[in-house]
């Protein structure tokens, strides 16, 4: 392709090579997954019971409800969200989650999150 440079190759995690999980708070724990300077894909796990400190960062927030049950604070609004929903955050806007329900979400983050690496 002309004009076109390869600046970052592919990278792949295959799920027998991941990094251990972490536990930033007790009853979430947290995969990273694939990653690039301006696309960050994480998992968490969290157990039934556990409530998210609410918080912000500048980063965007797209989130998919593998399995699940949860409710979501996001801007002072509350609402539901279970099994195949998503949703967006925008950066700072102050958000957090409880686990109805024993669940497990995949996020995307833009720009990367450098401090979960």
């Amino acid at each position: 392709m002309s004009g076109h440079t390869e600046t970052h190759p592919e990278i792949v995690v295959v799920s027998a090579q991941e990094p251990k999980a972490s536990t930033p708070e007790p009853g979430l724990t947290r995969k990273v997954l694939a990653y690039t300077d301006k696309l960050f894909l994480v998992e968490h796990s969290m157990r039934k019971g556990w409530v998210g400190t609410l918080h912000s960062h500048p980063h965007e927030q797209a989130v998919y409800v593998v399995r699940g049950h949860l409710e979501v604070r996001s801007a002072g609004k509350f609402f539901e969200v279970r099994t195949g929903d998503s949703f967006v955050v925008r950066g700072g806007v102050e958000h957090g989650a409880r686990a109805l329900e024993e669940s497990l979400v995949i996020d995307a983050f833009t720009p990367m999150r450098e401090d979960y690496v």
